[in-house]
């Protein structure tokens, strides 16, 4: 059994590095001011820890070399019980480490806030993001345009997103660009992110949402100001318009939605798909009170 486990964990080894060559590590592949300062984070959160998970596992392998059985050199404590200098060490290092992960993060916790506009010149580009079963729908109000799973904008330009969904909660991710926020039905969230260069990236939802939540992708594109302008043209020259009655069908749940353009948009569309479920727990609950007390009267 030995000789057999020998020979196949070298091959095991070598399957598993072909498969991690295929990886792609878009989190610290970061092309946005938020990314970057994401990737940042992660990495020095990792970089503190690691200076007790490392010594931790050397001294591991080093304890167990040292004390070994066959080691007759090693001196022997039975009746060992304490040490000052160890307690300082186990408890003094990680406390250090702890007080400085929390003075970053909260730190960063506040510059990084999603809410929070960038320091960036220039009007932003306000995208409405609405997330369904199970496609992306992305409304432009000041352009009065609307895609499906499609999303572009200039590069170098500040992008404001208002996030809602139409149904279940979905989390809306570019992983290239920055932290992933919900989309729940209701409320509106809010998250600020800029592409420091042209390209294309792949954008996600993070939260699982039913059977076609595989497929809930969508590809945000930055562009040049010349190259925005002529798809903004070509948007605005498409033959579809969309109404909220419209937006209602659209939402249907589907799979592997196609990329679709909107024309036009009905206005304050964004803020009707919220309306939908203002109020819908309180008129349940007097519902349910209405017909608790029908039931009463009739007892």
């Amino acid at each position: 059994m030995n000789i057999c486990w020998k020979r196949i964990r070298p091959a095991l080894a070598a399957l598993a590095c072909v498969g991690l060559a295929g990886c792609n590590w878009v989190l610290l592949d970061s092309k946005g001011d938020v990314g970057l300062a994401q990737r940042d984070l992660i990495l020095i959160c990792i970089g503190l820890m690691l200076i007790v998970v490392i010594p931790a596992i050397v001294l591991t392998f080093v304890f167990a070399w040292r004390y070994r059985a066959g080691n007759t050199a090693a001196r022997y404590m039975p009746d060992w019980a304490h040490s000052t200098k160890v307690e300082v060490v186990v408890w003094g290092v990680p406390l250090i480490i702890i007080a400085v992960l929390a003075a970053i993060v909260w730190k960063s916790t506040h510059d990084l806030d999603p809410y929070k506009p960038l320091d960036i010149p220039g009007e932003p580009l306000h995208v409405e993001v609405i997330a369904t079963d199970w496609k992306w729908v992305f409304v432009y109000p000041d352009l009065g345009i609307a895609t499906v799973n499609q999303l572009n904008f200039p590069a170098k330009r500040q992008l404001a997103f208002d996030i809602t969904s139409n149904s279940t909660m979905n989390t809306f991710f570019i992983p290239q660009l920055g932290g992933q926020i919900y989309a729940m039905a209701g409320m509106r969230t809010q998250l600020h992110l800029v592409a420091n260069e042209p390209g294309e990236f792949r954008g996600m939802s993070g939260n699982y949402s039913g059977h076609g939540f595989s497929n809930m992708k969508f590809t945000a594109a930055a562009m040049t100001d010349s190259q925005f302008d002529a798809w903004v043209a070509e948007v605005r020259s498409a033959p579809e318009q969309l109404s909220f009655d419209a937006f209602k069908q659209l939402a249907a749940p589907s799979r592997k939605a196609p990329v679709r353009h909107f024309a036009s948009v009905e206005p304050l569309l964004f803020k009707k798909v919220i309306d939908q479920f203002i109020g819908v727990g309180e008129n349940t609950a007097a519902s349910s009170g209405h017909h608790a007390e029908t039931q009463a009267s009739q007892e």
